[in-house]
């Protein structure tokens, strides 16, 4: 019975029932992939939130670690990535200095924040609620998002001096006028570290070309003492695991850190639901539990927060190698994440000359897929109101900024699905020839409507929110099909649901139809 409970607590005893050698050796594989890809990646998206490069391997310990055991996602890879570390950036820079002490606690706390939300939300069985996020507001969010991060890269690609700000159309202002003040030998190494991975990549997609564009570059700059010309590079890496600690705060900082922590919550569940689901349906081995998925993020999101990290979440790119390296269970994570311990305790020196360039050039090329083209042309093409949901979160998220953009994003979700029980889709029916079949007359135009009968199908619930909008549209059809109508026919068999309001506007209606000599069958 014991052994039960704990395969239910822990998600990652199910996966090795029937685990053997093979199954190890390629999780070894796959693991050593993803921490190859971690570290250079982790630094980057450290520098991108703000935050000094080390704690981006700190971010890649114990969360890595502790979804491995509780995720119900044997591929998933959990660790810092650039959307979640672009909010910690325009969030909390109200609050603090980036790169500062102050900076560093805050960030940790949000992590927290965020960690206990997703446990509660998944302990109180509330994953729906994501669902309120619809794709095309969560697309035009995304890309948005991406161009920013991209453009509040160019700062450290031409070696500039420039306040952050995570506004279009601020960087762009406060880029333009320092533009020739470009520092040559920084752009060069930046643009040559993008050519160089670009390149990688056009050969195999499965090299790890940010580690090699990282290796190539610290190799270039110490040999030729390029950073005594100019180029900023990372310096001292301080060496040895994350320290345990308890950090203090009191309710206004919770009060100040609590939208973002709903929203990098938010974001981080809709993320890792998406890759964890994709990754499901190519296995079709397992089930993807979305509650359990919550508390899988939260708990490592909590415990990662004592150990120094930063708000994590699982990445597309390292889940997607992880998962093509041929990764079985969650060992993967677990090697991934005790190479992190590894390099932390013996090899950070080597990172000493990495250029800040670099790190630029990184973010820039993984970055750059998360811009959504195609499903602007097909939401163009296919849905021209759900294109203009994308449009418009998309022009919000550029404009207003981050986390307003994703916070109208919700609104306008939620707007859209107030909209739709408002005014639902009503269909009027007619027999298709020579069956008895009824169907809707603007789809099958051959169906016949009978000249003294009409028949509708509504096809929402009837409650408070759409009964004015029923009892018009009826009464608009009525006048339409008068005078020789004798029978309304309602076909309810999408209405699932009638509340009192609803009652008391189809007595109000049966009254009208009445004084019209109107029968009504239901």
């Amino acid at each position: 019975m014991s052994k039960i409970k704990l395969k239910n607590i822990f998600p990652l005893l199910r996966s090795l029932r029937s685990y053997d050698t093979i199954d190890f050796k390629d999780d070894f594989i796959a693991g050593l992939t993803v921490s190859v890809m971690l570290v250079p990646q982790g630094m980057a998206y450290a520098l991108l939130a703000g935050l000094p490069p080390i704690y981006g391997l700190y971010a890649g310990i114990i969360p890595t670690l502790f979804y491995a055991f509780f995720g119900t996602s044997r591929q998933l890879s959990v660790g810092p990535v650039a959307l979640v570390s672009i909010l910690v950036l325009s969030g909390i820079s109200e609050f603090a200095e980036p790169g500062s002490s102050e900076f560093i606690r805050l960030a940790i706390i949000t992590g927290l924040l965020a960690g206990i939300i997703q446990v509660l939300l998944g302990v109180l069985r509330l994953g729906f609620l994501v669902n309120f996020l619809s794709v095309p507001v969560l697309s035009g969010f995304t890309s948005a998002a991406a161009i920013i991060i991209m453009f509040s890269q160019l700062k450290n690609l031409l070696g500039l001096n420039i306040a952050n700000s995570n506004q279009i159309h601020e960087i762009i202002l406060k880029l333009y006028p320092q533009i020739i003040h470009t520092h040559l030998p920084t752009f060069l190494t930046g643009v040559g570290a993008i050519t160089l991975m670009i390149g990688l990549k056009k050969i195999n997609k499965r090299l790890p070309y940010p580690l090699i564009a990282v290796v190539f570059s610290i190799v270039v700059v110490w040999l030729f003492r390029l950073d005594q010309s100019g180029i900023s590079i990372i310096g001292n890496i301080p060496q040895g695991l994350p320290t345990f600690k308890i950090l203090a705060f009191d309710i206004n900082t919770i009060q100040d850190l609590l939208p973002l922590a709903l929203t990098i919550c938010m974001i981080s569940f809709i993320e890792s639901l998406a890759i964890a689901k994709n990754i499901e349906a190519k296995r079709k081995s397992y089930r993807i539990l979305p509650n359990v998925e919550l508390f899988a993020l939260g708990i490592s999101k909590i415990v990662g927060a004592f150990f120094q990290s930063y708000p994590t979440t699982g990445s597309f790119g390292r889940s997607a190698l992880n998962e093509e390296a041929g990764a079985k269970t969650g060992i993967s994570s677990i090697i991934t994440a005790l190479l992190i311990v590894f390099i932390l305790l013996f090899l950070t020196p080597l990172f000493h000359y990495l250029p800040k360039a670099v790190l630029a050039a990184i973010i820039i090329v993984v970055v750059q897929r998360l811009i959504d083209f195609q499903e602007m042309k097909y939401l163009w093409k296919h849905d021209r109101k759900d294109f203009l949901t994308f449009i418009t979160t998309f022009i919000i998220t550029l404009t207003v900024g981050i986390q307003l953009g994703i916070l109208m994003g919700v609104v306008i979700s939620i707007a859209q699905i107030i909209y739709q029980n408002a005014k639902p889709h009503v269909a009027i029916l007619g027999r298709i020839p020579n069956t008895r079949h009824y169907r809707n007359i603007s789809r099958f135009p051959e169906a016949i409507q009978p000249t003294d009968t009409l028949i509708v199908r509504f096809d929402a619930q009837i409650y408070f929110g759409n009964t004015n909008f029923f009892r018009s549209k009826i009464e608009d059809l009525v006048l339409q099909y008068s005078p020789t109508l004798k029978h309304l026919i309602l076909d309810a068999s999408s209405i699932t649901d009638l509340e009192t309001s609803g009652v008391k506007m189809l007595n109000e209606l049966l009254s009208y139809l009445e004084k019209k000599r109107i029968k009504l069958c239901v």
